[in-house]
């Protein structure tokens, strides 16, 4: 394997990959098209494999290219951000978040508003993606993630619930409310699969009638829209749902909860858990889940 001795072409590369094109790409760094081509073909000979396949009038990425563009993508964000925050000497007056996309949308940035009103110095950037960042890397300081949690693990936030919700559009003429003996005439949203519709009708023993188990979703948040929109009950976790709960533009069923062992964990980048911003951002979240907590368990 030979070694990468000169990273000078790696702008070049990844300038060119963006655009898909070294006409463009020389446009961007101030350099001639056969200038952005002969530096990408140096380090085509340098890594040792095509990084491009040359059409007559455009350029493709390799699959290696591909990966290659990625890494090389990422490595360069991370040093931008690096060198910017220390040029503007930001490192406490910037908070990078990653979360999920349905944490995010459905339930961190509507209560952003009362973290910025505590610390209006903070510039708040959120990055929502539903694959782990790296979190040594400079361009996260906090990670909010979903998935299995144990009691005892201080980095747990919340335990969650999978309620079933409905909109008050599918209520008929008269009637106040959805309960369980009602599924059995609506769709019955699911994410991903109908295992936990199954949980929580056997919990209640409520395994009566035929149900319609006919759409699956992605994402918790394109759920709990769906339910939002009407679309039938949805079986969702109650933290994504909790502001549409609250505002009233959907409603809860009420019953017993099948056994859940999802829910949110609070991780800082080992690099900058000591920073006073991230010691505040970790303490407003542990109080805004368990005032949510307490609303769940009502």
């Amino acid at each position: 394997m030979k070694p990468l001795r000169s990273l000078s072409g790696l702008i070049d590369f990844d300038c060119a990959a963006r655009w898909g094109s070294f006409k463009l790409a020389g446009q961007e760094l101030h350099k001639t098209p056969a200038a952005v081509s002969l530096q990408i073909k140096h380090l085509e000979e340098s890594v040792g494999f095509a990084l491009f396949v040359r059409h007559a009038r455009h350029i493709t990425l390799t699959e290696k290219g591909q990966e290659l563009a990625v890494a090389v993508a990422r490595m360069l964000s991370d040093l931008r951000d690096k060198i910017g925050a220390l040029q503007g000497g930001d490192e406490e007056a910037v908070l990078r978040i990653s979360t999920t996309h349905s944490f995010a949308i459905k339930w961190l940035v509507p209560r952003m508003h009362r973290f910025t009103k505590l610390y209006p110095e903070l510039d708040i950037r959120i990055d929502s993606n539903d694959v782990p960042v790296d979190l040594e890397a400079d361009s996260t300081d906090v990670a909010i993630r979903y998935g299995p949690v144990r009691d005892g693990d201080p980095a747990t936030l919340l335990r969650e619930r999978l309620v079933p919700v409905y909109s008050p559009e599918l209520l008929a003429p008269g009637q106040h409310a959805l309960t369980l003996a009602d599924l059995g005439q609506h769709r019955l949203l699911c994410e991903k699969s109908n295992e936990a519709w199954l949980q929580l009708l056997n919990e209640n023993r409520a395994f009566k009638g035929a149900y319609d188990f006919s759409r699956g979703y992605s994402h918790w948040g394109v759920l709990v829209q769906a339910a939002v929109a009407g679309q039938g009950v949805a079986l969702v976790p109650f933290g994504i749902a909790c502001g549409d709960l609250a505002s009233g533009g959907l409603r809860q069923i009420a019953c017993r909860s099948a056994a859940f062992h999802n829910g949110y964990r609070f991780l800082a980048n080992p690099h900058k858990e000591g920073l006073g911003k991230v010691k505040r951002f970790r303490d407003w979240m542990f109080a805004e889940m368990a005032e949510m907590r307490a609303a769940m368990e009502q």
